[in-house]
């Protein structure tokens, strides 16, 4: 049983990583000197793609610290 509570939060850690390195940052920074043209169309998408990051951060996060407080007690 805490074998199978280790690898789910191994998965659940790699999710994590994975969906926080997926999310744009609040500056573009040296992304802006690409010459990648931001019309109004793209911010638009990109703040829905970015919305949908956020929520499956908090969501992989609260499943992280669940299994955490779970692994902690077996």
């Amino acid at each position: 049983m805490k074998m199978a509570f280790v690898i789910a939060q191994l998965l659940t850690s790699v999710a994590l990583m994975t969906v926080i390195e997926l999310q744009s940052g609040k500056n573009s920074g040296l992304a802006a000197l690409g010459g990648k043209s931001d019309t109004y169309m793209a911010k638009n998408k990109q703040k829905s793609r970015d919305a949908r990051l956020s929520l499956a951060t908090k969501w992989v996060a609260g499943c992280f610290i669940i299994l955490t407080v779970v692994l902690n007690l077996v």
